[in-house]
């Protein structure tokens, strides 16, 4: 913990504001600092001490993880999981997805079976008929883009890349890779695409095909692109489906959104959806999912006698532990389980924004969102301890399965009373973020007068 606090917060009914006299008694307890580097080196064995044995450091590399687990605010990385009791003996073993999962291996020693049950599940989540998919488990969300957009620009060589301001940066690097021609197009205060600025880039560009990514939750904002809109505007601009590939970069909300409004589907003329394993789903090695349509992959597919199998993902052997972690986790959650967390996340992030409104902090919240968007905290070493991600005057929150309220509390509390430190004698104000997140947003003094120190 933190501190030590007598705090009427974590007493209250789920939802209630507190007062501004919420904090009775706060005593400052040291936290444990951010993890240091380790000063490490490969030694042979036998020539070490007991202080460096690998025992050793490898429990004190442990201890101090453990001790940081709760202060992992700013990164989407959902850490509530207990693989590790159960799937500990297959480390024994080296699993190689080597190539197509739905072929098979020269070998024995893979976990393709588990990896296309996977799939099939996502591939239901989506919409899309068992036989119409082909997808695959990739080492995580930058992989899944890349092949998405590398199966759209095979399809369409000449076609243009758009992508708005608020994309993950592995499309740019698409585009570098692929040397795609790339339009950047304008984004919303929400972090939404405009879609006035993509119809007039797309008119402007008629003569070429479209290539576009789509946010399923941008990720600083986690605002999400209305694909009805696009698919609207492609068709106002003249794009027959022949024309355009849309790829779907749903990294964190592809396991929010299908539980609240269904966004994602392959009903609609999409080419390939993609998400993040370790993200809202958890798992200890980063990882993702790549599906798109059978009729596309024809184009990548080819035929590679030294493994005895078809090949059209990016990275050709891949780790076959994380097909299983993944199926475990998804067998173990179900659809229940990650509905209850969903609503669970929601929650909890409508009632830290509203906290932070409150003690009148700048704070944004979009409606299909777990990331809560706040103004910059004036003390990198707070940031720091923790590990919010910060963009210009803005930080965020990103209220995963294994964040609970009370550690939410013991962040809402050591921020205004930080806040109040940094603040008190006039000489430094908290940023203007009415540029990040709107006016309406913005607490500061033009926008909304005074600040209120709980």
């Amino acid at each position: 913990m933190m501190m030590n606090v007598a705090f009427c917060l974590h007493h209250q009914p789920k939802g209630c504001i507190p007062s501004e006299n919420i904090v009775k008694k706060v005593v400052k307890v040291t936290p444990p600092g951010p993890r240091k580097k380790l000063q490490l080196a490969v030694t042979e064995p036998g020539l070490t001490n007991g202080l460096s044995s690998l025992d050793y450091i490898l429990d004190n590399y442990l201890k101090t993880l453990t001790q940081r687990v709760k202060y992992h605010l700013g990164f989407p990385e959902n850490i509530c999981y207990d693989h590790h009791g159960a799937l500990a003996p297959l480390l024994q073993f080296h699993l190689n997805n080597c190539g197509d999962p739905f072929t098979e291996n020269p070998v024995d020693f893979h976990s393709k079976d588990f990896e296309v049950a996977v799939l099939d599940w996502f591939a239901k989540l989506w919409e899309i008929e068992k036989d119409e998919y082909w997808g695959y488990v990739t080492h995580g969300g930058t992989e899944s883009n890349l092949h998405g957009i590398l199966v759209g620009r095979e399809l369409l060589p000449s076609g243009i890349l758009y992508a708005s301001k608020d994309f993950h940066y592995s499309v740019f690097k698409a585009a570098r890779l692929y040397r795609i021609n790339m339009e950047m197009i304008n984004t919303s205060i929400n972090g939404e695409m405009d879609y006035s600025n993509l119809r007039a880039k797309l008119l402007h560009n008629k003569d070429k095909p479209a290539i576009i990514n789509i946010n399923i939750g941008t990720t600083f904002k986690g605002a999400v692109d209305d694909i009805d809109v696009i698919l609207q505007t492609l068709q106002d601009c003249g794009y027959s489906h022949d024309k355009f590939y849309i790829h779907c970069d749903a990294a964190l909300n592809g396991l929010i959104v299908p539980f609240i409004k269904n966004v994602i589907s392959f009903k609609k003329p999409i080419g390939s959806v993609t998400i993040s394993g370790h993200k809202f789903l958890g798992c200890p090695i980063p990882c993702g999912v790549q599906i798109t349509r059978k009729s596309h992959i024809a184009y990548l597919s080819r035929k590679v006698e030294y493994i005895a199998s078809m090949d059209a993902t990016i990275s050709a052997s891949r780790n076959g532990l994380t097909p299983i972690l993944l199926w475990y986790s998804l067998s173990s959650k179900g659809q229940i389980g990650l509905q209850q967390d969903v609503k669970r996340c929601l929650n909890n992030a409508r009632y830290l924004k509203d906290l932070l409104q409150q003690a009148k902090v700048s704070v944004m919240l979009n409606e299909l969102s777990t990331i809560i968007v706040l103004e910059r905290p004036h003390d990198h070493q707070f940031t720091r301890h923790w590990q919010l991600s910060c963009v210009r005057n803005i930080a965020h929150v990103i209220v995963m399965p294994s964040i609970t309220r009370e550690i939410l509390d013991d962040f809402f509390i050591d921020l205004v009373q930080q806040r109040k430190i940094w603040y008190q004698d006039g000489s430094i104000k908290p940023p203007c973020v009415a540029d990040d997140i709107g006016a309406q947003n913005c607490a500061c003094a033009i926008h909304n007068g005074q600040y209120l120190f709980v």
